[in-house]
């Protein structure tokens, strides 16, 4: 089986992705201008964009690294979020950017964002490659927002349901009959 046997169809492309990380990236390099900015990763669905991403920054930017979980294996939120790995680096004074796959219930990134917050970055924001405001449950949004889409499951561009098709190059709505 190949890994577009499991999509229902394509939703956000290879060429929209990379115009619109173009365009984010050309928006934090002007913010942050003479700053010194932290951009954090989460891991493991935003890696990609991440790459992506920080290539599209004509500033320096630190780079560090976060795993957080509140999906185990299957295709909804659980709602519990725990950290599985934390940051090497101190935040205190820095700029920091939490770059995220997804928002969707939002309990990931507003735990992320309290946590944070603690450790006294001189800023904090959020910048999220997708934005499923109708699965909100908590009140939280992305400073930076690559794309808003429906309640659809989705894959790919780092993406996953079950640990698989991350590697799709593009956002995809995932078949109903892959969906065990």
């Amino acid at each position: 089986m190949k890994v577009y046997d499991s999509v229902q169809r394509v939703l956000v492309s290879k060429e929209e992705l990379q115009k619109r990380i173009a365009e984010i990236g050309s928006e934090i390099s002007r913010e942050y201008e003479g700053k010194q900015l932290l951009m954090v990763c989460i891991l493991r669905g935003s890696a990609i964009f991440f790459a992506d991403l920080v290539r599209a920054i004509d500033i320096p930017v630190r780079m560090d690294f976060m795993a957080i979980s509140s999906y185990g294996s299957g295709a909804r939120s659980s709602g519990e979020v725990r950290m599985v790995k934390d940051l090497n680096t101190k935040i205190e004074d820095l700029h920091v950017i939490i770059v995220e796959d997804i928002i969707d219930s939002g309990y990931t990134i507003k735990y992320l964002k309290n946590l944070l917050l603690q450790r006294n970055p001189a800023s904090l924001k959020v910048c999220t490659l997708l934005d499923k405001p109708e699965r909100r449950e908590v009140d939280i949004e992305g400073d930076y927002v690559g794309f808003k889409i429906p309640n659809e499951f989705v894959i790919g561009y780092g993406l996953d349901y079950a640990e698989d098709y991350r590697n799709i190059p593009e956002v995809c709505v995932i078949a109903p009959s892959a969906i065990k």
